[in-house]
């Protein structure tokens, strides 16, 4: 097969080259071919992995489907594209691959200051699956980002001030809030803007975070570099600490300093060269605004820059210098060597480290990435210039970079104030400057360069840091340690916050509670978690027994959040006329003021007081912050009331702030292009402010809408109808509707959302024999923590005849995991199978169950000999089969597999194909051997921390755990 070398990058089309040879910049969307190995189709089985570690978190995925497998050959495929160009950048963005930037090349140099992978080879480490290497991938609300392998929207803007920007947005596949990210490049400037709008369009607060992974080409010359008061470097959740730039412990299980005694400098952790295992590090207590990487090899490099009182967070990954980090190099190119991530979070720090976003809320930022030349690394940067400072003896030399033409810039030396060395220079992007004078070592230097009007552009000055050991964390106490209802509530919070995957903020609630049954925190954190999972009815007994005491004394509390919690709940109950008076009260607070109003005058509007919306409206433009769904609200009421025009003057000027703002798309355009979710999500908006044909009419789109590797919306679309149409008293197309989503494909349909729960019950309301619906409804209450109910659910759709897949998996999981009913839970199986025979999965599923039964290797063996090809097909179960042959004394067979199976190592199964080649040597009595490249993997000289420890309890601080969790008690 003629596969290209590397990524050929188009010129720019006539008309924009003319623009580029006038100095200017420009954006342009065309397809490129890359070789690309491709992912397989998702898992039809939804995956319940909330209690699997993944980055220090919670791995829940749900409902997006899980991806298991990668292909083992390439295929040449054309990708969408969006180039952007001026005169000294080529940047490439992928919509098709969550808008990542994927080429950052400095035209002036020649040289990609982002990793350039020239080919799509997805290893399995990504949250859902699929993850690849290279470039820039922005991770939110988690890490890795969860739709890193889907789609986004994008338009090109052209800025008045000749900028062009590519903007990609996309709704988040769990909470549904909106984020736009805007690539931007603007005329005589090497810096790349990041201009970002994260919007938690829901009505509940959620957690997030952003950590944008830039990834960068390394060799045994790449130095990261971080600012100069840099004294430590900090692992996942702070749980371990080391000096930086030179370790002075082991850390992540490698002695640094004994390193160092053997050979000088190996204890330097800022060198790729020097680190032999997969580690993390992320920088502590800088107050600093950049960062970034150099290769002195190549006399290149890159700078970082961002606010650091929003931008804290500066980190390196490394999948290490050795051959078992080379082996996973591998698993994700094809000749592009080694790269390590250098990585920026903004509104956090460590990893996993989750912030809040009120609902409503929007929160801005810009992230600036620039390349340097031959520089060296920088000790100073702003989005301006860089410089390096070089002091050698009685001699001290300053280099330095800009990022946009500078006639006649002043380079100067300063000692003690004085001026001892100065020249004036027209400094240009990609030519160092440098400027040098003899002092003494004890001078008190400082170094700057201005422009020819006397603006600072980067000053440089030493770094004096004092100051004890930063902290360490800590594995909090387990509840029955804690004596006070302040320290149980606050440690729930952040293990709620933090989305721990194996400890649970409920111990500690209910441990409050047990204290003080009144307490007002605690109630109100766990009716959010009732509200969130459907339970209603307890989510007010807890809300009224908070309010209860918050206003005992005192009827206008300081903080209003209960009374927006009250104000959902209510809504979702039905209580229209008392969830509007808890939302008017909620918003005498200015904390809760915006996100209560929009509420509020959602519920006037849907009730026909378009006027008293649009006076809700009124109070809060101008008094709070930005909220895309204002607009869109006032649009409707406006049009309501024959004032269209005002409405499209609305319209155009929101979007001009939210370029992909779905609603005012929507709104702006009935017919704007949007997958079904997203449209679902439109609908929703359109339902809450009584728009209710509308509504129906994206409903019925979104269910006519293929299915995606995101999932198959289309039942759970039509289920919506039903209900939306039930709520106008349209009966007769509302049973059309549920028909409809019965006769509908149910593959990948994993519903998930409150409006889908209801929607599910009311389709159960109407008809209690409805197995589908039943089916659906018991998918997402086991996502949601209700699985007893779940079981039950899926118990009545079986009892009524479905014999779905998926469904009999389901509850068979639920049959072992709940009911504790290990004959029904094989039985289940066992029909599951009947059903689809040759599933790989449900294998793998199967014998998984086995193990856990006790069944005899024999046994299992003899179930799987027969289906042996389909066996192959799958990492984990080959696997399993391989040590089964070992078992019963058949390893030669074993060892035919292991070295002529490809196998591609996944997110917290490192190590495990290894395991079975060694256990096929032991077994045929010969020395273990380095493992054949077929494995996809290579043997560590350290052995990471066990994330279980030996007494069974996974360690509090376990960053990835090799059970996916399915069968759990």
């Amino acid at each position: 097969m003629q596969t290209p070398e590397k990524i050929v990058l188009p010129d720019a089309p006539a008309d924009l080259q003319a623009v580029l040879d006038a100095g200017g910049a420009v954006a342009w969307s065309e397809p490129v071919s890359i070789r690309t190995y491709e992912t397989g189709a998702p898992s039809p089985y939804p995956m319940y992995l909330d209690r699997r570690v993944y980055q220090g978190s919670s791995g829940a995925v749900y409902p997006l489907p899980f991806i298991e497998s990668i292909a083992d050959e390439p295929i040449v495929r054309d990708w969408q594209a969006i180039h952007l160009e001026n005169a000294y950048l080529r940047v490439m963005v992928m919509p098709e691959l969550g808008g990542r930037i994927h080429i950052g090349y400095d035209k002036t140099t020649g040289y990609d200051f982002f990793y350039r992978n020239n080919v799509i080879k997805p290893a399995l480490v990504g949250l859902a699956g699929p993850w690849i290497s290279g470039g820039v991938e922005f991770n939110w609300p988690q890490h890795h980002r969860p739709a890193t392998a889907l789609p986004v929207d994008t338009q090109i803007e052209h800025g008045d001030d000749g900028s062009v920007t590519v903007w990609c947005g996309d709704h988040d596949p769990f909470a549904r809030m909106s984020a736009q990210h805007g690539v931007r490049l603007r005329p005589d400037s090497s810096v790349i803007e990041l201009v970002v709008r994260l919007h938690n369009r829901t009505d509940e607060r959620q957690t997030f975070l952003w950590w944008a992974n830039v990834a960068v080409r390394v060799n045994d010359d790449y130095q990261s570099f971080f600012p100069e008061d840099v004294r430590f470097v900090a692992d996942h959740a702070r749980r371990a600490l080391t000096a930086f730039p030179a370790a002075d412990r082991p850390y992540y299980g490698v002695d640094y300093p004994a390193r160092a005694a053997e050979r000088p400098g190996a204890d330097r952790i800022d060198w790729y060269r020097n680190i032999p295992v997969p580690t993390s590090y992320m920088i502590v207590d800088s107050h600093d605004d950049f960062f970034g990487g150099y290769d002195h090899a190549a006399g290149a490099g890159f700078v970082h820059w961002a606010e650091r009182r929003i931008s804290p967070g500066k980190k390196q990954w490394t999948w290490g210098d050795a051959p078992f980090g080379h082996a996973w190099d591998d698993q994700l190119t094809d000749g592009d060597g080694p790269y390590v991530e250098l990585m920026a979070g903004v509104y956090t720090d460590n990893q996993p480290d989750f912030s809040w976003l009120l609902p409503g809320e929007t929160k801005t930022f810009t992230q600036y990435w620039y390349p340097i030349p031959a520089i060296g690394p920088a000790h100073q940067a702003t989005t301006d210039a860089a410089m390096h400072v070089h002091r050698e003896g009685d001699a001290v030399t300053a280099h330095v970079a800009v990022t946009s033409p500078q006639p006649a810039a002043r380079l100067r030396i300063r000692v003690g104030g004085v001026v001892v060395a100065e020249r004036t220079a027209d400094l240009m992007p990609g030519v160092p400057a440098r400027v040098a004078a003899a002092v003494l070592a004890d001078d008190p230097l400082a170094v700057e360069v201005c422009d020819r009007d006397g603006h600072v552009l980067v000053a440089w000055a030493p770094t004096e840091v004092a100051g004890d050991e930063p902290w360490v964390a800590e594995e909090p106490p387990l509840p029955a340690q804690i004596d006070t209802v302040d320290e149980l509530y606050l440690t729930g919070l952040h293990l709620h916050q933090y989305r721990h995957p194996t400890r649970s903020a409920l111990d500690y609630w209910h441990a409050a509670l047990a204290t003080d049954p009144g307490d007002v925190r605690t109630n109100l954190a766990l009716a959010d978690l009732d509200y969130r999972a459907g339970r209603y009815g307890e989510a007010r007994e807890r809300v009224e027994r908070a309010l209860a005491r918050l206003t005992r004394r005192n009827a206008n509390p300081q903080d209003a959040a209960a009374y927006h919690l009250y104000g959902l709940v209510l809504s979702r109950l039905g209580e229209t006329i008392a969830a509007e008076r808890a939302f008017g009260m909620a918003g005498w607070d200015g904390a809760w003021a915006a996100a209560s109003g929009l509420p509020l005058a959602r519920s006037l509007a849907a009730r026909g007081r378009d006027r008293d919306a649009l006076r809700v409206l009124d109070t809060l433009d101008g008094v709070v912050a930005a909220d895309a769904r204002r607009p869109a609200l006032r649009a409707i009421l406006l049009r309501r009331r024959g004032r269209a025009v005002e409405a499209d003057s609305i319209l155009t000027a929101a979007l001009r702030i939210d370029p992909l703002d779905a609603t005012l798309r929507a709104l702006a355009d009935p017919a704007v292009a949007l997958d079904a979710a997203t449209l679902i999500d439109v609908a929703h908006d359109l339902r809450l402010a009584g728009e209710t044909d509308a509504a129906v009419a994206l409903l019925r789109r979104a269910a006519s809408a293929a299915s995606t590797t995101a999932g198959n919306l289309a039942p759970l679309a039509h289920y919506l109808a039903a209900a939306t149409l039930d709520e106008a008293g349209r009966a007769a197309e509302a049973a059309t509707e549920r028909a409809a989503a019965r006769a509908a494909d149910l593959t990948l349909a994993f519903p998930a959302g409150l409006d889908a729960l209801d929607a599910l019950q009311a389709a159960l309301a109407a008809d209690p024999d409805d197995a589908v619906a039943h089916h659906l409804l018991g998918m997402l209450l086991y996502a949601n923590g209700r699985q007893a109910e779940a079981a039950a659910h899926w118990q009545a759709a079986i009892a009524g005849g479905m014999r779905h897949p998926v469904l009999l998996r389901n509850a068979a999981v639920a049959a072992y995991n709940i009911a504790h009913d290990d004959a029904r839970a094989w039985e289940l199986y066992a029909l599951t199978l009947a059903e689809a025979p040759h599933d790989a999965r449900l294998l793998y599923e199967q014998d998984q169950l086995a193990i856990r039964l006790g069944h005899s290797t024999s046994e299992r063996l003899a179930r799987l000999r027969p289906l042996r090809q389909v066996v192959l097909t799958r990492d984990d179960l080959t696997i399993a089969y391989v040590r089964l042959l070992v078992a019963e004394e058949e390893a030669e067979e074993a060892l035919e597999i292991l070295t002529t199976r490809a196998f591609h190592p996944w997110e917290g199964g490192e190590g495990q194909a290894l395991a079975a080649w060694d256990a096929v040597h032991d077994a045929l009595g010969r020395d273990r051997a380095e493992p054949p490249a077929t494995l996809g993997e290579a043997r560590s000289p350290f052995t990471p921390p066990a994330a279980v420890r030996d007494d069974g309890v996974t360690d509090y601080f376990a960053t990835s755990l090799p059970e996916l969790l399915l069968f759990t008690r």
